[in-house]
C-alpha cells in the first residue's frame, strides 16, 4: 500500500490539473469556437404601408440625334465643324463633292429633250390621224345620203364605214403615242429634276440647333447615299436608357417618379421621370427598357452609366420585414422565424419592394413573429443563435 499512494497522488495531481483545462476549453469551444451560439439581430414582423420602387442600370442617351448625310454618293470636300461645336439650324456644316453628278444631269436634259421631240412628233401624227378620220366621216355620212337617193351601192357605203373605222383607229393610236410621248418627258424631267435636288443638297445644312459630338467622316472620304458625315444631338434633351428585370416590373408605366445616380455625382440622385416604356422586350437578359427623363436643367454627358429607381404608387398596408430577412433554401424564398431557441425556415410569398429595402410580405407569416435579419455566419435549423442588438463590423 506503501507503494501506490505515490502513483495515486500523481493521478489525483493529474486530474487536478487537467479539470480547469478541459473546462476551460469546454467554454472556450461553446463560447467562440464552432459550437458556439451564432450572434443574430431579430425584428418583430409588423404592418407598415410601403412606397415601393424597381432598381434598374441604364445609359444616359440623347433624345434626339440628327446623322446629316448626303443624299448621293461622293466625296467630302470640306468640314465646316468639329466635336464640341454648338450650332444653329440651316448652318453650313459639310460639303460634298459630287461624282459624274454634272455629266448625269447633262445626259438627263438630253434625254428630256429627245422625250420632247417624240412628244411633238406624236402631237403631229395625232393631228394627221384627226383629219382623215373627219374626211372619213364626212365621206361615209355623204355615200349614205347617195344610198338613200339609189345613186350608190351598198358596196360602196360598206367600204366608206370600212375607211372611217381605219382613221379612228389611227386616231386612237395617235392618242396613246402622244400620252406615252408625254409620260416619258414627264418622267425624265423628273429624273433631271432630282439630280438638280440632289447637287443643291451637297451643301449639308444643320436640320435643327445642337451640339456636335461625331465626325464620321473626314474630307476625302467617299461616302454613300444616307451615310453620316457629322451628328448631332440636342443636350437639353437627355434621358436613361434603363433596363429593369421583368420579374420586378410589374407596375412601370409613363410618368412615374425616379431617382438617377450617376457615377460622377455619386449621393446627389438627380430626379426624373418615366417617359415611356418600350413595347419590346429583351428576351436574351429577359429585361424590359424604359426611358427616364431628367427634371433639372443640370444635366450629365452623354454616355455615362447610370442607376435609377422608379418610385412606384404606394400599396395597402401589410407585413413586411427588411430585405435582408429574405433568404433562398433549397430553392425555396422564406425567412427565418425565431421560437424560443430554435430556428425555423419559413416560406414566404414576397410583394413589392421599396427604396429603404422594406419587402412586402404577401403570405407565410403572422404579425409578431421573430424573424432573422442579421446573423454573422450562415443558419440552419440546428444552429444555436444569441440573441443581439448589433453584430460587430455591421452597418447598420
Amino acid at each position: 500500500m506503501k507503494l501506490a499512494l505515490p502513483g495515486n497522488r500523481r493521478t489525483l495531481l493529474l486530474i487536478a490539473v487537467l479539470t480547469p483545462l478541459i473546462v476551460l476549453f469546454a467554454y472556450v469551444v461553446l463560447r467562440s469556437g464552432p459550437l458556439a451560439p451564432v450572434p443574430v439581430t431579430v425584428i418583430a414582423v409588423e404592418e407598415q404601408a410601403i412606397s415601393p420602387s424597381l432598381f434598374g442600370i441604364g445609359t444616359v442617351e440623347a433624345r434626339y440625334t440628327h446623322r446629316v448625310g448626303p443624299t448621293n454618293a461622293g466625296r467630302v470636300r470640306t468640314l465646316r465643324v468639329d466635336v464640341g461645336d454648338h450650332v444653329v439650324a440651316g448652318q453650313p456644316l459639310a460639303e460634298i463633292d459630287p461624282i459624274d453628278l454634272d455629266q448625269r444631269i447633262a445626259a438627263q436634259a438630253g434625254a428630256e429633250g429627245r422625250s420632247l421631240a417624240l412628244e411633238r412628233a406624236a402631237q403631229a401624227q395625232l393631228a394627221d390621224a384627226e383629219a382623215r378620220a373627219r374626211l372619213a366621216r364626212s365621206q361615209a355620212g355623204r355615200t349614205e345620203r347617195l344610198l338613200t337617193g339609189g345613186w350608190v351601192t351598198q358596196a360602196a357605203v360598206d367600204v366608206r364605214r370600212q375607211e372611217l373605222q381605219v382613221a379612228e383607229a389611227a386616231t386612237a393610236a395617235a392618242r396613246a403615242n402622244v400620252a406615252a410621248a408625254a409620260q416619258d418627258r414627264g418622267r425624265t424631267g423628273a429624273e433631271r429634276a432630282a439630280l438638280v435636288r440632289q447637287k443643291a443638297n451637297l451643301l449639308l445644312l444643320a436640320p435643327a440647333g445642337g451640339l456636335v459630338v461625331r465626325r464620321a467622316a473626314e474630307p476625302g472620304t467617299t461616302v454613300v447615299a444616307g451615310q453620316a458625315v457629322v451628328e448631332i444631338i440636342d443636350p437639353a434633351n437627355l434621358w436613361v436608357n434603363t433596363r429593369f428585370d421583368q420579374l420586378q416590373s410589374t407596375g412601370l408605366q409613363p410618368g412615374l417618379r425616379a431617382q438617377v445616380l450617376l457615377r460622377s455625382r455619386a449621393g446627389t440622385p438627380l430626379a426624373g421621370r418615366v417617359i415611356r416604356t418600350e413595347p419590346l422586350a429583351d428576351a436574351v437578359t429577359e429585361e424590359v427598357m424604359a426611358k427616364i427623363g431628367f427634371e433639372t436643367p443640370d444635366l450629365p454627358p452623354v454616355g455615362e452609366l447610370a442607376e435609377v429607381t422608379v418610385i412606384l404608387p404606394p400599396v395597402r398596408t401589410s407585413l413586411v420585414v427588411p430585405n435582408a430577412a429574405i433568404h433562398r433554401v433549397r430553392g425555396e424564398t422564406g425567412v427565418w422565424v425565431v421560437e424560443g431557441r430554435k430556428l425555423r425556415f419559413q416560406p414566404v410569398t414576397t410583394g413589392a419592394t421599396d427604396i429603404q429595402g422594406t419587402v412586402q410580405i404577401l403570405s407565410g407569416l403572422q404579425p409578431g413573429a421573430t424573424v432573422v435579419v442579421h446573423s454573422q455566419r450562415a443558419l440552419t435549423a440546428r444552429t444555436r443563435i444569441r440573441i443581439v442588438d448589433q453584430i460587430a463590423g455591421d452597418g447598420q
